[in-house]
Order: structure tokens, then sequence, then C-alpha cells
């Protein structure tokens, strides 16, 4: 089920520090599930809510590099990398494939959390922006083939007497179209129709939404 009570996962193959961070992230509010390997992880059921992954980088199946790499292509939670072994080179790798932050050990309480904050913030925004293009895509689907030619050309700019020119259907037919359109986006408006268009997930390359 869905919820909106953030958790973080937490994946180090060290005991110790899996209760010392169970502990300090429960204190401040947070869910915390722990894991001591990448496979555990992997392989769990896990709670659809906004979420931060607390990664350390040396795990003794899959190199926490490579499991962030495996994420890129899922939706998984923004990652904090923890490591008693980093480096300069791993950490900007890790940062440059979109890691909040690469803590070394022993790193201060208030520096994890604000870490994990930031990353339950940018999981929660992207989380949001995809429920948005799912909604938008199932408003989208309901719009019939005509319907959908007719949304088109409003997003390209043609005025109502223009579209029913090249569709070669009556302005009144044009009307009838519009308002069914704007029924089923949930708008008032032309500009609220080609807001809605703009940001349609088609999949492929967006019909232009400029004046031909």
């Amino acid at each position: 089920m869905t919820s909106d009570q953030p958790v973080v996962f937490v994946v180090d193959d060290d005991a110790r520090v899996r209760d010392a961070l169970s502990s300090l992230l429960a204190s401040v509010g947070l869910e915390v599930m722990v894991f001591a390997s990448a496979t555990d992880f992997l392989t769990a059921d896990k709670p659809d809510a906004p979420a931060c992954l607390v990664l350390d980088l040396q795990l003794p199946d899959i190199h926490g590099l490579e499991l962030q790499e495996e994420l890129l292509e899922h939706e998984a939670p923004p990652i904090v990398f923890i490591s008693g072994h980093g480096d300069v080179p791993s950490s900007v790798k890790a940062l440059k494939a979109g890691a909040i932050d690469f803590l070394p050990k022993p790193f201060g309480e208030e520096e994890l959390i604000r870490a994990v904050e930031a990353a339950i913030a940018r999981d929660r925004a992207a989380r949001l922006i995809r429920s948005e293009h799912t909604e938008l895509a199932s408003r989208y689907a309901r719009l019939t083939p005509r319907e959908r030619e007719v949304l088109e050309l409003l997003a390209r700019g043609y005025l109502y007497k223009e579209i029913a020119d090249a569709l070669n259907i009556s302005l009144p037919t044009v009307n009838t179209y519009i308002r069914r359109i704007y029924e089923k986006l949930h708008v008032h408006s032309r500009s609220q129709a080609i807001a809605k268009y703009t940001r349609i997930p088609f999949g492929g390359e967006r019909p232009p939404a400029s004046h031909r």
C-alpha cells in the first residue's frame, strides 16, 4: 500500500553500524529497514513510500557503486553513501550518478540526518511528479483519436476555425470536441489544456506546441 510515512533503508554488512543507524534515525521519527547485503535489499518487500537508501560502499556481495548503477534503471530512492574505505574517485562517481551525499566513517549524526532528510525530500518530489504523469497519461488515454488531434492542433496554436479547416469538420463540432477535452483533462481553458498537454508523458517525440 502507498504511504506518506517516509522510510530509510540501511544497507551495511556491519551489524553494529546497522543497529546504531537504526536507533539514530528512529530517534528523529523515521521508519527504518536494515539489510546486511545488497541482495537482501533487492529481494525484500518494501513499502511504497518516500524513502532514502543509506548505502555502505563496500558490501560482501555487490559493490555499492554497482548497486547504484543497477538502481538507476528503476524508480529507486535517492542514495546517501557511507564508507570506511572511501576514496575521491568513488565519491565523485557516486555524486555524479545522483547520490545525495558521500559520508566517510565516522560521520556526525547531524550530518547524516541532514543528508537523509534531503534525500527523502527529493524522493517525495519525484514521486509527486510520477503521480502527476500517471494521472495525465490516464486522462489522455480517455480522449478519442479525433479529440487527440484537436488537442494537438490547439497546442500548436491553431485557432478554432483553423482546426475546423484542417480536420475538415464544422466549427460547432470543434467546439464540442474541445468541451469534451476540457472535461476529460479536468481543465477550464485553452491555456490550461495546453499546459496539461505539454506535461503528458508520451513516451516518444512530442508534437511541437508552437504555432506552425
